[in-house]
């Protein structure tokens, strides 16, 4: 056992080893590398007690380097407090630390300028892949990166990038999303999103309950985005004579929260006077009322599977591009309680 302190083993280097265990530094090298098998085995045990009795550690980094391995992954979030970055996020580290990879995760806080500096900074590291989760602004530093290494979306599509993309199938979630309402007696629904921004789910999303809308007789509906108007927005709807019993379907978790806390200003009653469904399902939904109706997104998976497409990616295949979009899950809750019990 040493008693070398945490600074003391930072400056230990390999010359230190080679010397404590009288063999070359190339030795040393060669056994902390990849060619471990070259050595004899007397001279391996004398590195490895050396190594142990003088607290070396390698620099893992600068070995990368000299062999064009990093065993580094980029992945770039537009906002990290988001629950569904953070769940992707958790999906893709797990899936990289299985595969001897570590993560390196920028957070550009919806900020361009910021987005453009984490881009050169995760080229400084020499990550071997990217993963993006962004507003996609910067498409030129994209593709130049892109050129150079493989790039996987999720999420979120950038117009003119061709790259595999992993994410969910927000035609199916919102078409799941009506069914339910439809069946639970709702008829005027209000779908509430967060604004587009050039985000590519968020406008799927819309344009699909329009779609959808116009096609069921059933059903009347419009959208509206979150922000300073909201609570009023949602006031007009609650008190203006619809077409039946009346809904709220928010896009994501961060208009569900917007939304739950305009209808606790507007004193609403949680869920008589309106019902709710929300895309995602956040650990807050069972807590509010008698729970919010979710269409679950399968995170872990989809950060997974961004990972696994990079991966491949890195292995060497060039097949066609990759589109996985996975379906959501319906977790019924009393917030569509519906007319119909």
């Amino acid at each position: 056992m040493n008693d070398f302190s945490a600074a003391q083993r930072s400056r230990v280097t390999m010359l230190d080893v080679a010397e404590h265990a009288k063999v070359s530094k190339a030795s040393v090298s060669r056994f902390i590398g990849d060619d471990r098998a070259l050595l004899s085995d007397a001279i391996a045990q004398r590195i490895e007690r050396a190594i142990a009795e003088l607290g070396y550690r390698p620099n893992q980094m600068a070995r990368g380097l000299k062999r064009g391995r990093t065993r580094l992954i980029g992945m770039l979030v537009a906002d990290i407090r988001n629950p569904y970055s953070i769940a992707v996020m958790h999906g893709v580290e797990t899936a990289c630390r299985q595969h001897g990879y570590s993560l390196v995760v920028c957070n550009t806080d919806r900020d361009d300028e910021q987005e453009r500096q984490h881009l050169a900074l995760l080229r400084s590291y020499n990550i071997e892949g990217l993963i993006v989760n962004t507003l996609g602004h910067h498409r030129d530093e994209l593709q130049e990166l892109h050129r150079e290494m493989p790039l996987v979306l999720v999420d979120r599509k950038v117009e003119h990038l061709e790259s595999d993309m992993v994410g969910l199938d927000n035609p199916q979630a919102v078409d799941l999303a009506l069914n339910h309402l439809e069946e639970r007696g709702y008829r005027d629904v209000l779908l509430v999103t967060e604004p587009f921004d050039g985000t590519s789910s968020r406008i799927e999303r819309v344009n699909r309950f329009k779609a959808q809308i116009a096609q069921r007789p059933a059903l009347s509906g419009t959208s509206i985005e979150t922000g300073s108007e909201l609570t009023a927005h949602l006031k007009t709807f609650l008190d203006t004579p619809g077409t039946g019993p009346k809904a709220l379907f928010c896009a994501n978790g961060i208009a569900a929260l917007a939304s739950t806390h305009a209808l606790r200003e507007l004193q609403c009653n949680l869920f008589e006077d309106v019902g709710l469904i929300a895309l995602d399902d956040l650990d807050w939904y069972p807590l509010v009322g008698s729970g919010i109706t979710a269409l679950a997104q399968p995170t872990q998976e989809i950060g997974a599977s961004a990972f696994e497409c990079l991966l491949k990616r890195l292995r060497g295949d060039d097949g066609p591009l990759r589109t996985i979009d996975f379906p959501a899950r319906l977790i019924v809750r009393g917030s569509t309680h519906g007319v119909l019990r």
